[in-house]
């Protein structure tokens, strides 16, 4: 079953914004919403596709795990370096993980802590 949106509380709605507008980009991801407290994110832009939120909260007090679907390996690679680059904060490089069927993941710390994840099911041709 898709996920209609997901919501993630930070601390800082400028770090965040400019944290994943970077990461997210390799994974089609924009900006297409960003009013104060909030930041939404969608792959195409379109009204249609599963959201991706943040809402300033003040500092989190949990952290949270999210992963992202990518397409290809590469585009794993491109997230982790993008992230990386945007000030994330590596947890995990890209590589094939034994969680069973094929897995490849890279996973990053945002700005608050949370730990961000692309990860990609089909197996390199």
């Amino acid at each position: 079953m898709p996920i209609d949106h997901v919501k993630l509380p930070v601390g800082d709605l400028d770090a965040s914004r400019a944290f994943y507008s970077a990461a997210l980009a390799p994974l089609g991801y924009r900006l297409v919403y960003d009013e104060e407290p909030w930041l939404a994110f969608r792959v195409g832009g379109s009204d249609e596709e599963e959201a991706f939120a943040l809402e300033r909260i003040g500092a989190p007090n949990v952290r949270t795990h999210v992963a992202f679907t990518a397409s290809s390996s590469a585009q794993v690679d491109e997230f982790h370096a993008a992230a990386l680059a945007a000030g994330g904060r590596d947890n995990g490089a890209p590589g094939e993980r034994p969680y069973g069927r094929y897995y490849y993941a890279a996973f990053v710390l945002d700005p608050d802590g949370h730990n961000i994840e692309a990860v990609c099911h089909r197996r390199p041709t």
